[in-house]
């Protein structure tokens, strides 16, 4: 159902937004404080804005947008689909022969898949111009030279590979919370419990598939 799909990514947008801002602001610009310090022991300040592109487009933004998006987004949908299973709304969906896979794990699955990656594009533009207005000031750079260094070498496989990521995440965070809601038992308090498996679950498989992913990316 299509309008089914559009209410999930309207859903997780707004219930995402905020959140991944916030991280990925606060990424950039703890990044770059960093960068500033470290970098500057060396005489290396001027590539602080070089480290933090590709740190932020390659792995951060992905890794944290999908990480955001479990915690938020992911534990809503099995808490949603467990409340439904313990108050047997979907035996009642079977009652009326329809899929519940069909009504209610596919738009969902569908809508993190597709939401991921808008999120991360947006965190990853957050996050460099979050980096660069530390880095103006404790780097002493200046705002152009530093999205110069960013724009040339930043190239468009690496925000390629990036965005490839999430989706697999967007997947992985999807199935996984729909599984645990709908395998939910042992009333409200077995609710409260696959909620915290499916985030936990989803973290897990984030950090263990980003390894695998960038070692495929890497040979492709």
């Amino acid at each position: 159902d299509f309008s089914a799909l559009i209410y999930q990514i309207a859903s997780i947008g707004s219930r995402s937004f905020s959140l991944v801002a916030l991280v990925a602001v606060f990424t950039g610009m703890v990044m770059a404080l960093q960068l500033a310090v470290g970098l500057g022991r060396f005489g290396l300040k001027l590539y602080v804005g070089q480290v933090i592109g590709l740190a932020i487009v390659r792995e951060l933004g992905p890794v944290l947008t999908s990480l955001m998006l479990a915690s938020r987004v992911g534990s809503g949908i099995t808490a949603e689909l467990g409340s439904m299973v313990v108050t047997e709304q979907v035996l009642a969906i079977e009652a009326m022969g329809a899929d519940p896979v069909t009504k209610l794990v596919i738009p969902r699955v569908l809508a993190c898949v597709i939401s991921a990656p808008l999120l991360t594009v947006m965190a990853d533009i957050i996050g460099v111009y979050g980096g660069m207005a530390v880095a103006v000031m404790e780097a002493g750079i200046t705002s152009k030279f530093y999205m110069d260094q960013i724009l040339k070498t930043v190239i468009l496989e690496d925000f390629s590979q990036g965005l490839m990521k999430t989706v697999f995440f967007g997947f992985f965070i999807g199935v996984i919370s729909c599984y645990q809601g709908l395998t939910t038992s042992g009333g409200t308090e077995g609710v409260g419990k696959a909620t915290t498996q499916a985030v936990v679950y989803c973290a897990a498989v984030i950090f263990v598939s980003d390894f695998f992913l960038t070692k495929l990316f890497l040979l492709l």
